[in-house]
């Protein structure tokens, strides 16, 4: 009874509200009229004018018609520069979600907190919010819940808008940081790059591009190539069979009119692939499901024409929308329009020293409502009616085509498939034996949100799994996706990678049109450097045709690059996270460490710690080294300005940007 009453209190107060302060006057903002997508800088999940799920939301048995339904952590951010009013709303937990998850609602102005509800449940009915917004530049509502269950409630802001100076709205946070480049331009001398060492499996297609850069025109040489491989002198793209299993080391030459660079490569044939993390290009963050051929060759050529396929970036890889029948021999299944003489682009990508890869799912519909690998036919036929009701297909069907699937992929010389569902271990067990025997080599990637209770089993079955949801452009997706992975690291190593996601750098569609991230710069090195020291697959996600010279810097630095590719294959470890700051160490084969220092700025320990309000300084750091286990003297190295700092012993002082990144290459000093 008294939860009923105050339901109906919280209600008749929202009304009176927005009676009293709303109706009939200008300037009022309803936020579900806004691109509330483009606001947020949280994990995905949010709907207009319904719950986080799709349908109505409501509370205390109330339906509300407008309203914006979010999930846990959510993250929305606005730029009202003072020309703000008011922001009302009704917060609530939705009646149809896990009761016994707390969920707490803030509204926060440049720092302050003006609104918090404390723990809410499913079923307690909304609060009534009513802010004064004079004078506030900067706003946050965010919603925070117990992660490991925050999937299972529903949060919504009900009712919500916002009243402002007439002729004003909203707008998003501005990203004024500068656009600073750190890496000194290469030079004209060659410079071998990229990978030391290679994987395949014996008598399958050979392809390896030796990554290097200088002026062209380049001539490559290599000696020790095992029996059955040869070298193209001009672009130094390495193909053929190798029939006996072994290590090779391999000496290659790389020769201009302004020097030479020679550098060793391991070419192991044996059971293991992707012996170092996959480089390149994914085509969903750039297009969505509006890729088509001509944009999949645009970026590959600009991925040459741009030079970074000088410094180890290979794979083309085009994601779901590319699907199309199952007319092939043995029902395999067939590119849709959008991809004519498919084998003939798959050609065409390898010549130029790529490597090609696709999409595909166990279930009948593909979330962006394409076919599947299963059916509930036995020809494996995918009706209009199935595209039109996709969720309802989420589903695997009785009928599986995992075999002639994986034959498919490997006639066309697909070297790259992303798997991509709610993760479970037979139904990726049994591509990772349709791949085993398809006849080629094709890297196996899991996606997404792997369980880490099957851990052992992903590093078993693939060569790389997403550990999380996908990403966004914003700082809190990035901080969860890549900075709270630690516990992943014992099985990431050669052949089977840890995978945050694809990369957020230069333009991307995530929830929008395409636009620049909304990463500020510093927040951009820190992702780059993070990703090398995880070991983390670096898939490109934008249009490559379209990056500009500070995209280019970050994603050339060889030094950096180096980091990643490793031959050790040994993750770094969170060794501290303290003041502000999380401190990562990496070992390297050659005996070395590689160290980030990243200002995290205590993200999420405290509500405003959310959001970027404008104001944020660097910070101070003393890194002990000691305290990562590096006894003695040690000679560092910054690596993105590419510049030795001196000797030291004890600890190392500097200043860290906020949300940025000292990324060192440490050396023992002999």
């Amino acid at each position: 009874m008294m939860n009923t009453k105050r339901r109906r209190v919280g209600t008749m107060v929202l009304l009176l509200l927005s009676l009293a302060g709303c109706t009939g006057e200008r300037g009022n903002v309803w936020m579900d009229d806004l691109p509330i997508q483009t606001y947020s800088d949280g994990i995905p999940g949010i709907s207009v004018r319904a719950r986080a799920s799709g349908d109505t939301m409501r509370l205390g048995g109330v339906v509300h018609q407008r309203g914006v339904g979010v999930k846990c952590v959510s993250v929305l951010a606005f730029y009202l520069d003072g020309k703000g009013r008011r922001f009302t709303a009704l917060a609530g937990v939705d009646d149809r979600g896990l009761a016994s998850v707390g969920v707490k609602f803030y509204v926060i102005g440049d720092k302050k907190i003006l609104f918090e509800s404390g723990e809410m449940h499913a079923g307690d009915g909304g609060k009534p919010v009513d802010v004064d917004l004079t004078g506030v530049r900067r706003l946050g509502l965010l919603v925070t819940a117990d992660t490991a269950n925050m999937s299972k409630v529903f949060p919504d802001w009900a009712d919500a808008r916002f009243r402002m100076q007439e002729g004003y709205k909203p707008e998003n946070v501005p990203n004024t940081g500068e656009r600073y480049i750190l890496t000194p331009a290469a030079g004209a001398a060659p410079r071998i790059n990229g990978a030391r060492v290679y994987g395949a499996t014996a008598s399958s297609p050979f392809l390896f591009t030796v990554a290097a850069s200088g002026v062209r025109p380049l001539h490559f040489s290599a000696e020790g190539l095992p029996a059955g491989l040869s070298m193209d002198g001009a672009t130094g793209i390495i193909t053929g069979k190798v029939s006996r299993k072994g290590n090779y080391p391999v000496r290659v030459t790389v020769r201009n009119a302004s020097g030479e660079d020679k550098g060793g490569l391991m070419i192991c044939i044996g059971d293991t692939i992707a012996l170092t993390p996959p480089m390149g290009w994914n085509g969903w963050n750039s297009w969505a499901r509006n890729i088509d051929r001509e944009k999949v060759m645009a970026s590959a050529r600009a991925l040459v024409e741009k030079g970074l396929r000088d410094h180890g970036w290979s794979y083309i890889n085009i994601d779901d929308a590319w699907q199309g029948q199952r007319t092939g021999g043995d029902h395999a299944l067939q590119p849709n329009g959008k991809f004519p003489r498919f084998k003939e682009m798959v050609d065409s990508l390898h010549s130029m020293g790529l490597k090609a890869g696709v999409y595909s799912t166990p279930w009948i519909s593909s979330y962006a409502g394409f076919a599947g690998g299963s059916s509930d036919f036995a020809d494996g036929a995918y009706p209009d009616s199935i595209a039109e009701n996709k969720r309802a297909y989420r589903r695997i069907g009785k009928y599986r085509f995992e075999k002639e699937d994986a034959r498919q992929m490997a006639a066309w010389g697909i070297d790259f498939l992303k798997y991509d569902w709610h993760i479970d271990v037979s139904s990726a067990e049994r591509m990772s034996e349709a791949l085993r025997h398809s006849g080629r080599d094709i890297v196996y990637s899991l996606s997404n949100s792997a369980p880490f209770a099957n851990a052992p089993d992903w590093a078993r079955l693939s060569n790389m799994w997403r550990t999380g949801p996908d990403i966004r452009d914003s700082w809190n997706s990035l901080y969860v996706s890549a900075f709270t992975i630690d516990k992943w690291g014992p099985y990431g190593g050669r052949g089977h990678w840890n995978d945050p996601d694809m990369m957020i750098v230069g333009k991307v569609t995530t929830a929008s049109q395409l636009h620049p991230t909304r990463l500020t710069p510093d927040e951009q090195y820190s992702h780059v450097s993070l990703y090398s020291l995880l070991a983390a697959p670096m898939i490109i996600g934008c249009p490559l045709e379209q990056l500009d010279a500070f995209d280019l810097n970050l994603l050339t630095n060889d030094e950096v690059i180096a980091i990643d590719q490793d031959a050790l294959g040994e993750p770094a470890r969170l060794v501290s996270d303290e003041g502000g700051v999380q401190t990562w160490v990496r070992p390297m084969e050659d005996g070395s460490y590689a160290v980030g220092l990243f200002n995290t700025a205590d993200f999420g320990r405290t509500p405003e710690s959310y959001f970027r309000w404008g104001d944020e300084k660097p910070v101070g750091c003393a890194w002990k080294l000691a305290g990562a286990g590096l006894k003695g003297r040690w000679k560092l190295r910054d690596v993105w300005r590419q510049k030795d700092l001196g000797v030291f012993e004890g600890s190392f002082s500097t200043s860290i940007p906020y949300h940025g990144v000292l990324l060192l290459r440490v050396f023992p000093e002999k």
